[in-house]
């Protein structure tokens, strides 16, 4: 498959390593290394697909656009959507022109997290009490000033990774959550965040004020817990699982450590390119995650 690049960020030259010589050309009118400022300069006939690697207010237009040309789209995250009837729309221009589009959450293909999700779907927890989930690194400072401080900050940023694996590993997707802490503590947007669904029962933390990159994942449940910390880019990633001894006592555990290269973005790559093939769009996704977002951030802290 042959990719048009749009976006030569940090988030665009990833992209670009990974796709090599599939990609046909790069699109970006601010950076001088791309091939082309704008996306009419590369003729359409010379891709097959499109990546948007671009702010988040530049997507929609841009996928409407692709979607109409009879392009595939991967998005990276996250795609706002300003209302249900916009991923309607989008749909049916996709299906009528049997293209997809994919919203990419690479964290899904961690290694750790596929086992997570694997143990979970073995019953392994039994039926599942409660959860935490947590994102965060200390990029406060490189925030402030730029492009990324003009939206909602974190609760964009990071916290769209949280509420996707939240439905994909524990089936929450659809689920109302409401914000208990939105913080500006040194960005003029938010730059720490606590939701939750509005049962209590999960929570989803994520900081630009963790000076530490820290990343984890705990659930508990009728039959053990499982703790999953780190991710590959940074370093050694950690699951432990513990299985439950009755009526009480020490628990048995297992631990399985991950260190080598981030495959994230290659595996999302390959599952949509299978997307491609079978067709289908993220809209479910999207629409829930937009929508949750103007929730939250209805109310301004």
């Amino acid at each position: 498959m042959r990719y048009l690049l749009v976006g030569l960020g940090n988030i665009g030259r990833k992209r670009q390593t990974i796709l090599g010589s599939r990609c046909v050309g790069t699109v970006d009118p601010f950076n001088k290394a791309a091939d082309y400022r704008r996306l009419d300069d590369c003729a359409s006939d010379r891709y097959d697909a499109a990546i948007l690697a671009v702010p988040n207010e530049a997507k929609l237009e841009m996928l409407q656009e692709f979607l109409t040309k009879g392009k595939h789209v991967l998005v990276e995250k996250p795609l706002l959507l300003p209302d249900k009837r916009t991923a309607e729309t989008l749909t049916r221009l996709a299906s009528t022109n049997r293209v997809v589009w994919y919203t990419s959450y690479n964290h899904r293909f961690e290694p750790l997290i596929a086992e997570v999700k694997r143990e979970l779907d073995k019953g392994t927890l039994g039926e599942l009490y409660h959860g935490r989930f947590f994102y965060g690194n200390g990029t406060v400072v490189n925030l402030a000033g730029s492009w990324r401080e003009k939206g909602w900050g974190v609760v964009e940023d990071l916290s769209p990774h949280l509420l996707d694996l939240l439905g994909f590993l524990c089936g929450e997707r659809g689920q109302k959550i409401v914000p208990w802490t939105l913080a500006r503590h040194e960005a003029k947007t938010i730059d720490h965040c606590v939701l939750a669904t509005a049962d209590g029962r999960f929570v989803l933390e994520s900081s630009f004020l963790s000076w530490k990159n820290d990343f984890a994942v705990d659930l508990y449940g009728s039959d053990g817990s499982l703790h999953m910390r780190g991710l590959c880019k940074w370093g050694p990633s950690e699951l432990v699982v513990y299985r439950r001894v009755r009526p009480s006592g020490v628990p048995s555990e297992r631990r399985e450590t991950r260190v080598g290269d981030d495959l994230t973005w290659r595996r999302d790559l390959d599952y949509f390119e299978r997307q491609c093939a079978e067709g289908g769009t993220s809209a479910d996704n999207d629409w829930w995650i937009s929508e949750t977002i103007s929730a939250v951030t209805a109310k301004k802290p």
